[in-house]
């Protein structure tokens, strides 16, 4: 298989989530470190302009969004798996929560209280990424008590689960559930100041931290931008071309589209030929010049998919 590479950088929580997976599947992989903001070059030159991070690549083949990137990890390397106890299907319903109103009260947690003292463009950026048009990290810190109330019962649902006695969600091995929780609790861990003491009374999901932080993240090895488009460039896509006879949009190989997230989240529409389609993923082939031709890969939840009207 060629190699796995990360794009991420170090303090993204989603990045967590992949980089802990890589460690679950004690898998050696490539670390590119990207900027914390746009602009990315060699990354939007391979994704079409896709902002979010983290993003995997194997090849000429890129893999966007933690849906997309656990998927495709679980089909290439099966064992150990990211579903233990037959849980196949149940995580990823489970991230609509975790990556939607869990992950969203964290945000507001960990930015909130310290906006004034993050660089402005971060939080700028944050803010429209992840509360809109509208969001307004003043308006949140004013409304914290009650932020923190519904937080605190979101995170009571987990300890309710480990204080059964399991070691991790599905039972005694880790997996894709894991993932979920993890990510938000090393976020609030990392930016909220007063964390270990909201989180104190949880017993038993501090103790599950633990076990997870003690996975690690496979065995990564630096590499840099241009490196890893240089290798996209040598390379060919591999994902085969497939079709669906039963999409509800009719969707077919050969059509030009436009991909985005279904939330107001400021974010351009990546533009391509379908590749391949099915229930679970979309795959547009792209061309740049400065990497050729690309397979970008997106999920299907949580992405709209627009077919472009030729003028």
């Amino acid at each position: 298989m060629t190699e796995i590479i990360d794009h991420h950088y170090p303090p993204s929580p989603v990045s967590e989530k992949i980089r802990t997976g890589m460690g679950i599947k004690k898998l050696a992989w490539r670390a590119v470190e990207q900027n914390r903001l746009p602009d990315r070059p060699e990354l939007f030159a391979m994704t079409g302009g896709y902002r979010r991070i983290p993003v995997m690549q194997i090849g000429a083949d890129i893999y966007c969004d933690s849906q997309c990137i656990l998927r495709e990890l679980e089909r290439r390397v099966p064992t150990p798996t990211f579903f233990p106890n037959n849980g196949a299907g149940l995580p990823f319903a489970l991230s609509r929560w975790t990556d939607g109103p869990l992950f969203e009260l964290a945000f507001c947690a960990g930015f909130a209280p310290a906006a004034d003292s993050l660089p402005p463009a971060l939080v700028a950026d944050r803010t429209r990424l992840y509360l809109g048009p509208k969001g307004d990290l003043g308006k949140v810190a004013a409304d914290l008590p009650h932020i923190l109330a519904q937080l605190r019962g979101h995170l009571g649902w987990l300890e309710d689960r480990f204080a059964t006695g399991r070691r991790f969600v599905l039972g005694d091995e880790p997996g894709m559930p894991d993932l979920l929780g993890w990510y938000i609790v090393w976020f609030l861990l990392a930016r909220y100041a007063p964390a270990k003491d909201f989180l104190s009374e949880f017993p038993a999901l501090l103790d599950w931290a633990e076990r997870m932080k003690a996975i690690g993240h496979g065995t990564p090895t630096p590499m840099t931008p241009a490196e890893a488009l240089a290798i996209a460039k040598a390379a060919e896509p591999q994902s085969p071309e497939k079709s669906d006879p039963r999409d509800p949009q009719g969707l077919k190989p050969g059509m030009r589209v436009t991909v985005q997230p279904v939330t107001d989240s400021g974010e351009r529409p990546i533009a391509g030929v379908i590749r391949a389609v099915d229930r679970n993923s979309i795959a547009l082939t792209r061309e740049d010049p400065a990497c050729g031709v690309m397979a970008v890969h997106f999920p299907r939840v949580g992405y709209r998919v627009t077919a472009v009207t030729e003028s």
